[in-house]
């Protein structure tokens, strides 16, 4: 059964920094292509952030790059999320996804179940 859980959030003043982590169980975690999404209240959920296997290639959504880092860690089977000089419209449940690259960023294989991330003004 694959499992992708989310841990890390909380809730963050404007301009204050937030790790998420993703454990992964389930599946070949170095053989699968990782991303980040977010859905706020009352949007859809939009793409953040993405990684290839080797962690050779990264991507990010406009509204994030410059201000976060997507990392992973093969050996432990765990996919990173670091947040920094965050704003209050990163408030958001934040979820991982798995897949293959070209299609990771659009339409990912499985989904964790996501952490919630807040943050103040």
């Amino acid at each position: 059964q694959v499992q992708l859980v989310e841990s890390g959030g909380g809730l963050v003043q404007a301009g204050g920094s937030l790790r998420l982590s993703c454990a992964v169980s389930g599946l070949t975690f170095s053989n699968r292509a990782m991303g980040w999404f977010r859905q706020a209240p009352g949007k859809e959920r939009e793409f953040v952030a993405a990684i290839t296997r080797s962690s050779g290639t990264t991507d990010y959504a406009d509204s994030v790059k410059g201000r976060f880092t997507i990392s992973r860690d093969n050996a432990k089977m765990t996919l990173y999320l670091q947040m920094n000089s965050l704003k209050p419209e990163d408030t958001a449940v934040y979820y991982c996804a798995a897949g293959a690259w070209f299609t990771v960023r659009t339409r990912p294989d499985y989904w964790g179940q996501g952490t919630q991330v807040t943050v103040s003004s």
